[in-house]
């Protein structure tokens, strides 16, 4: 499950806390929840604010996809799943991409809050169906989680962990019961759940991968696919979500049909072609000189830098801890005073990137300077288990001139592997017993290799033996889900409430666990007790501080080797879209977008001519 922008909780909660607990309602019923305070839209809000509510329907819109797929199970670690496919199911809950802590009902008619936070129900629409005519219901919400839970991946079980039991309470009305109130997200963590029906499941086993089209309730239906290479997902003309204000203006292309590439840079050369409508360009040097055609030149092809307000958490060349080379905090910490951030910036990416120095990044989360007020209060409870210098120092990561010519991070970097016993002889570096500094750098696809490879030329003259491997998208998801890596390229996404998703991410539950998303391998007792403290923070002030004393601990371990964000997308399309005025602010909203007709028949006439001869 990804995360999105979860945040949880009962309406208004800090308003709830504030009555007597006399004038406290047993249960509060809602149409929505949201951390933050009040949810910005009220029950009776007509429609997104960002979509075009009567955007026309029609037309194909074909997308990109990399390596390949055999199976439409995502839930499950075996096999590798069809992009797109979320696309066929509904969720009890919307988030808002417009907000920062707002989900809104959708399969759910209704959320009900007891006043203790012990639980929460959701009351299904009377309308709501699956695909196939029948009714969704509290069964097939309840038979859903406990699926997931007991034979989807493994993080799953970590980010429900603490629902002590779900039932249903008639056809409509599920109820989830809590461990405790003190994890105040996971009302809205259990809004996001897909639910699968469980009448088409039967008979089924759920832990195969699955190659037959599935049963879904949502906007698309999977129309048709060859294996591994491409597949059409069609609107539902029928859709019985399509006149609630959380569907209005959405969905609106008659069918996405996503077509499956190697690599990028054969993508890249697809859409030029014609044959892709819509990308999102992740290579700043792509961006940068890559799309200079006679499509461009002709305005048939935009280009366009879109704002977000998104944290941009974490991206790193992430070492695995469960390998003994990397246990040591100063040998992590030499590898990251000879990355050269400032080179490759100026000679790779074109001066497109900010580097990431915190693992919150681009938001309010992120620890910065000496730790202050509460954070400090909370940091010194570990003091004597976290490093000294973390009270005393703001951490920073080198900053070198750009020249490429990094002498001074060398000499910090070959200082700190000597104090952890390693040793330059005949220009290799060597421990006591002789071994050298051998390892491999995993990567998915080749265009990662332009950034790998300049620091493995650095590496080599410390005397190390780095390796760059290149696998398909298939083989990288078995490796990664068995940790069958030594360096990967790696980190962590966040949202602005991070919750229960940072147990999977840091906890020492899931460093062994197959399929998790701790790639590090961290276990430390007092990052658990941080998470957990993340988890429970009772008001916005206290997560604030919270998740600082979370970031500062993880950054003062130096476990990643910290990389780059953007923020913006960068998106290149032929021009027969119409969009919205404004985009949200935490998302892209490709569903929000159509096809326009009296453009159309120009772009296809464009495709046409980019596909002859030159």
């Amino acid at each position: 499950m990804k995360r999105r922008d979860l945040l949880a909780s009962g309406l208004a909660l800090p308003a709830l806390l504030a009555r007597p607990a006399a004038a406290q309602p047993a249960v509060t019923r809602t149409h929505a929840l949201s951390l933050l305070g009040e949810p910005a839209l009220p029950a009776d809000f007509p429609h997104w604010p960002w979509v075009n509510p009567n955007a026309p329907k029609g037309g194909e819109v074909v997308l990109t996809a990399l390596g390949s797929f055999d199976s439409f199970n995502p839930f499950i670690l075996r096999g590798t799943a069809a992009v797109g496919i979320g696309n066929i199911y509904d969720t009890l809950l919307k988030e808002s991409a417009d907000e920062a802590s707002s989900e809104y009902c959708h399969l759910a008619g209704a959320i009900e809050l007891p006043a203790d936070r012990m639980g929460v129900s959701f009351d299904l629409r009377e309308q709501a169906r699956w695909h196939d005519g029948k009714p969704v219901t509290a069964e097939d919400v309840a038979w859903t989680f406990n699926t997931l839970r007991e034979q989807g991946r493994p993080n799953y079980r970590s980010y429900w962990g603490d629902v002590t039991e779900v039932s249903a309470e008639g056809p409509r009305r599920v109820t989830f019961r809590f461990k405790s109130n003190e994890n105040r997200e996971l009302a809205l963590i259990l809004g996001q759940l897909r639910v699968l029906p469980k009448h088409w499941w039967e008979g089924r086993d759920f832990t195969r991968p699955l190659l037959d089209a599935p049963l879904g309730s949502g906007p698309y239906r999977l129309e048709r696919f060859e294996p591994g290479r491409s597949l059409v997902y069609r609107r539902v003309e029928n859709y019985w979500a399509r006149d609630l204000p959380t569907a209005r203006g959405t969905a609106n292309f008659d069918t996405m049909r996503y077509e499956y590439f190697r690599d990028s840079t054969v993508a890249l050369e697809a859409f030029k072609a014609g044959q892709i409508d819509f990308r999102t360009e992740n290579i700043a040097k792509d961006w940068a000189t890559a799309y200079d055609f006679p499509a461009v030149r002709r305005g048939l092809v935009k280009r366009d830098e879109i704002g977000h307000e998104l944290p941009t958490g974490m991206q790193a060349f992430a070492m695995n801890l469960r390998r003994p080379l990397f246990q040591d905090a100063r040998v992590r910490r030499a590898l990251i005073e000879v990355f050269d951030f400032e080179w490759m910036n100026a000679n790779l990416f074109y001066g497109s990137y900010a580097r990431t120095e915190s693992y919150f990044s681009n938001s309010e989360l992120a620890s910065s300077g000496l730790p202050q007020g509460e954070e400090l209060a909370i940091l010194e409870r570990y003091r004597g288990k976290v490093p000294d210098r973390l009270f005393t120092e703001p951490y920073k990561l080198p900053v070198t001139d750009g020249s490429g010519n990094n002498r001074e991070g060398l000499r910090r970097a070959l200082a700190l592997l000597r104090e952890a016993g390693w040793m330059v002889r005949d220009r290799k570096l060597v421990n006591a017993k002789g071994e050298g500094f051998a390892f491999e750098i995993l990567l998915q696809g080749p265009s990662f290799e332009r950034v790998a490879l300049p620091y493995v030329q650095v590496l080599q003259r410390l005397g190390m033996e780095p390796r760059v491997r290149t696998v398909d998208p298939a083989q990288y998801e078995v490796r990664i889900d068995a940790f069958d890596y030594d360096m990967t390229v790696g980190g962590a996404g966040q949202s602005l409430s991070p919750g229960n998703e940072q147990r999977d991410y840091w906890s020492c539950a899931e460093a062994h666990k197959q399929g998790s998303r701790n790639i590090s391998g961290i276990c430390d007792p007092v990052i658990d007790e941080l998470v957990e403290l993340v988890i429970s923070a009772p008001d916005r002030q206290q997560l604030v501080a919270r998740t600082r004393a979370l970031d500062r601990v993880l950054l003062w371990h130096d476990y990643m080797i910290p990389q780059w964000h953007s923020r913006t997308f960068r998106v290149a399309y032929w021009d027969k879209f119409g969009r919205p005025p404004r985009n949200p602010r935490y998302a892209l909203a490709l569903d929000s977008w159509w096809i326009e007709g009296g453009r159309e028949s120009v772009v296809e006439q464009g495709k046409r001519e980019a596909r002859q001869p030159q």
